[in-house]
């Protein structure tokens, strides 16, 4: 399935939790999607410490490393990025998702750079929080939901 035009991509911008990739790397292994890793990470991702994490998957996982979102632009200068944000003002849901997307989350504690959600407020999306009990929800869970309701639209493509 690697040599297939995965149906979405999903981005981490400096992410640092490890449990929160490895189980969007899961996901990624169950669906196709392709994982990219922009910026730095606060875990390691080599052979050792995915082994030593348990990770047996990961070798079914195309992911991707990027020194920064720049670079990740200039790699895919043709990507259509959606972002998703807690503070953006249109729902996941009001968003029409298309093969290939790049579905963008910033760290768990930071969120995304405010320079990116800036520069493309018409491509920002939030998934609602109706309590004031919570400030946000777990980064792979985000994920989740989000990829699921385009995986959704397109269709499922892969299954």
């Amino acid at each position: 399935m690697q040599n297939e035009r995965p149906p979405l991509n999903i981005v981490y911008v400096n992410p640092e939790i490890p449990q929160n990739t490895g189980s969007t790397a899961r996901l990624c292994a169950a669906t196709g999607v392709t994982l990219h890793l922009v910026g730095r990470l606060g875990f390691r991702i080599d052979d050792r410490a995915v082994r030593r994490a348990g990770l047996d998957y990961w070798e079914h996982v195309d992911t991707r490393r990027h020194k920064n979102f720049d670079d990740l632009r200039a790699a895919f200068p043709d990507a259509r990025f959606l972002f998703f944000s807690k503070s953006a003002s249109r729902l996941y849901t009001e968003a029409e998702y298309a093969a290939g997307d790049f579905l963008v989350f910033g760290s768990e504690t930071k969120g995304l750079p405010s320079e990116l959600t800036a520069a493309a407020p018409e491509s920002c999306f939030r998934i609602p929080i109706v309590t004031s009990a919570v400030r946000s929800l777990n980064l792979a869970t985000a994920t989740g939901i989000v990829a699921f309701e385009a995986l959704r639209q397109l269709g499922f493509p892969h299954a």
